[in-house]
């Protein structure tokens, strides 16, 4: 894989696996139950191909759907049709795309709890190319928000 390859799978791949991850906790509609990942200040580090990126952000209680059942960031718009959440493991599959029309395939499982998750899997940038190697760690830092935090 040449450099210039490389460094457009990552810039293609980061902002999309970040936006992936993060949703990899199961759905909340109304109430938080015992294992559904917490409102709070969430610190998450994404890896692919060995590029590490880690960001931090405040998700209120009226976000968490949102932001645990379908991120869709600035860059990428998401849709996950295959999605299994249950018994503190997750499994995503769907289509990121960004708004160029470039469409980048995802997949990630692992297990999650309510101030945690670690995900891996990977991005496929073109339909017959192999998965970039990624993953996603992500830990609640805080219940609450400090003054300055960025919101999801």
């Amino acid at each position: 894989m040449s450099i210039k390859t490389l460094t457009r799978a990552v810039a293609l791949a980061a902002p999309l696996i970040a936006g992936a991850g993060v949703l990899a906790a199961p759905g909340v509609a109304g109430s938080q139950s015992a294992q559904t990942p917490q409102p709070g200040y969430w610190e998450y580090t994404t890896s692919v191909m060995g590029v590490r990126d880690t960001e931090t952000k405040c998700v209120r209680p009226s976000e968490i759907n949102r932001f645990f059942g379908g991120l869709s960031t600035r860059r990428w718009q998401c849709v996950y049709p295959v999605r299994e959440v249950g018994g503190g493991n997750a499994r995503f599959e769907g289509t990121c795309t960004d708004r160029k029309g470039r469409r980048v395939n995802v997949r990630l499982n692992g297990p999650y709890q309510t101030e945690s998750f670690s995900f891996r899997g990977g991005a496929q940038l073109s339909r017959g190319t192999p998965y970039i190697p990624a993953s996603i760690s992500a830990r609640r830092v805080a219940a609450q928000c400090p003054a300055n935090a960025e919101y999801f």
